[in-house]
């Protein structure tokens, strides 16, 4: 039976996990890089290659523990082991912000940089295992959509109040001792959340238990690999994340530089989040009665009409630009659901193989987002550089030139919207949604009129 609605009690605690994701996948994301090149004094060069180094890993770590996580399925019937092991990633995000008193520069980045490694791998075991649950559950395509968009209003809200309370927390003018009791608070309630997350899987598990493997069908990443529609997927994917992290490691500099006050990131994240947390409901709606397909289509349009507007920079006007940025919050709340409720329908449409295989599927995809995740404060870093930008330590005010400050605006703003429609040329190659989509109703009918 694929028209199972899951209950609140199983919904809330797995969505309750996301609260963890998104405080490690948003404040490395808009801190980081910024900590690095304005607190530590590295070059925006080394900067950008101490962010991007340890996510190269990724390719080959996460695929990997999507084998592992397919295997601990296959022999205890969960994928909970992996999932409590990844918890220990809170260590490691304590790390990346408690650097020693004395380095700078390239050693400081280093330090930086190990700690990344660490904490990508302990966060990969855990995050592919909790976002292979969908393909894991006997649930169907708007089902899928329904789980997922519980989880995104939550992770969007976490992202949202890690990104307000980051600054506030750390306080004005910051220095590394500030970034520190930053990370030991957020790490508290990532601890939290992770652990709710890990009970929220197990009542889905009860709730609508999947089909199990059938014998000889073991999970494999060459299944992943070889299906051209999550290739697809996973490529559009892949440049949607490069585009949404460079976006968010460009903001603090954006509003320093380009809207003259530091503070202004606070806003900036706020009128990015807040009506993403608002829009995803109405996604999910909306993916109802067009189709994921088309949906996300549309977001992406919308996000480059938006980046286009942002060109214009502070001439524009506060308000036209706190506009602007809504937009890209409307626009990125649907291409985090989008997308995430695309992957499960791609698995079950690969049959057996595919359903033995979702952690691998997950393992690739996570891989693909991690690599975004490396990519887009990288490519900022590299227009930063191109500019001439001019690194500082914490209290320390510089000049910056021209060519820096155009680097700021518009690395902020066109590359985004040059990527974001490469993007759409990838997705609109993506075919199987129309399908599944018609096909959706049809099949609940028929599983009503049978039971």
């Amino acid at each position: 039976m694929t028209n199972v609605r899951l209950p609140l009690r199983a919904l809330l605690p797995f969505a309750a996990g996301s609260i963890g994701m998104g405080i490690w996948v948003t404040v490395p994301g808009i801190f980081l890089l910024y900590f690095l090149t304005n607190v530590l004094a590295v070059p925006p060069h080394a900067a950008g290659v101490a962010l991007l180094v340890p996510n190269v890993a990724d390719i080959v770590l996460h695929p990997w523990v999507g084998r592992l996580s397919d295997a601990s399925l296959a022999d205890s019937g969960h994928r909970r082991q992996l999932m409590l092991a990844g918890c220990v990633v809170v260590l490691a995000f304590v790390a990346m912000f408690a650097v020693p008193s004395g380095l700078t520069g390239t050693t400081a980045a280093i330090w930086v940089a190990v700690a990344l490694v660490a904490g990508n791998l302990l966060y990969s075991c855990y995050q592919v295992s909790y976002l292979a649950t969908p393909a894991d559950l006997g649930i169907g395509y708007h089902e899928r959509t329904r789980l997922m968009g519980y989880r995104n209003v939550v992770i969007t809200v976490s992202v949202l109040l890690a990104g307000v309370a980051g600054p506030l927390v750390a306080g004005d003018e910051p220095g590394v001792g500030d970034y520190t009791r930053m990370a030991l608070l957020l790490g508290a309630a990532m601890l939290a959340a992770m652990l709710a997350g890990i009970t929220g899987v197990a009542r889905l598990n009860r709730a609508a238990p999947g089909t199990p493997a059938e014998p000889g069908h073991r999970g494999r990443l060459q299944v992943a690999l070889r299906d051209r529609q999550f290739r697809v997927l996973t490529a559009s994917y892949l440049t949607v994340a490069i585009t949404m992290n460079l976006v968010l490691a460009a903001m603090p500099y954006f509003a320093e530089y380009e809207l003259g006050r530091s503070a202004f990131t606070t806003v900036l994240i706020a009128a990015f989040m807040a009506p993403a947390v608002l829009a995803t409901p109405l996604w999910v709606l909306v993916a109802r009665r067009f189709g994921k397909q088309r949906s996300l289509l549309a977001a992406q349009a919308a996000f480059v009409a938006g980046s286009l507007v942002l060109a214009l920079g502070a001439a524009a006007g506060l308000a036209l630009l706190i506009a602007a940025v809504a937009v890209l919050g409307v626009a990125f709340a649907a291409m985090q659901l989008m997308p995430l409720s695309m992957v499960p329908d791609v698995i079950a449409a690969a049959g057996p193989a595919g359903t033995a295989s979702a952690g691998s599927y997950t393992g690739v995809w996570t891989a693909a987002e991690a690599t975004g995740g490396a990519l887009g404060p990288y490519v900022y870093s590299a227009c930063l550089a191109a500019g001439g930008f001019v690194a500082s330590t914490a209290g320390e005010h510089t000049t910056q030139s021209p060519g820096a400050l155009a680097a700021i605006r518009y690395g902020f703003t066109l590359v985004p919207a040059v990527l974001m429609t490469i993007a759409i040329a990838l997705q609109r190659r993506y075919t199987l949604d129309e399908r599944a989509h018609t096909a959706a109703p049809r099949a609940v009918t028929q599983e009503n009129a049978v039971g």
